[in-house]
């Protein structure tokens, strides 16, 4: 798979590009809950939510040994959890069209 398919895979599709709006929109209002808040509660859990299940496999062995992480480690695995979903997502939207990695895309559908 080369560098083209994989971006249009992860990002350049409808399905891809809406996860990915959800996403960026939940850690916006995160960031913006916690630095204008006195007590921002649990909203910290939302971009955790919609990455799930790839950012729980990150969380799952920290919160067994009890490690506290830095955000900016935070931030960075919710950014490769979305990335990752979103590459899983924009496959199958691709494969569901008829466009899977391995049909060669519209041009090979236009000449049969």
């Amino acid at each position: 798979m080369d560098r083209r398919t994989l971006f249009r895979f992860a990002v350049a599709n409808p399905a891809s590009a809406v996860y990915l709006s959800a996403v960026g929109a939940s850690v916006a209002v995160t960031a913006g809950v916690v630095l204008l808040s006195d007590d921002p509660g649990f909203i910290g859990v939302w971009p955790v939510f919609l990455t799930a299940p790839t950012s729980l496999l990150g969380v799952m062995p920290l919160a067994a040994t009890e490690t506290e992480l830095p955000t900016a480690v935070y931030g960075a695995g919710i950014a490769v959890a979305a990335l990752v979903q979103s590459l899983v997502i924009g496959t199958c939207f691709e494969l569901l069209r008829g466009r899977g990695p391995k049909s060669g895309g519209a041009r090979r559908m236009r000449t049969q």
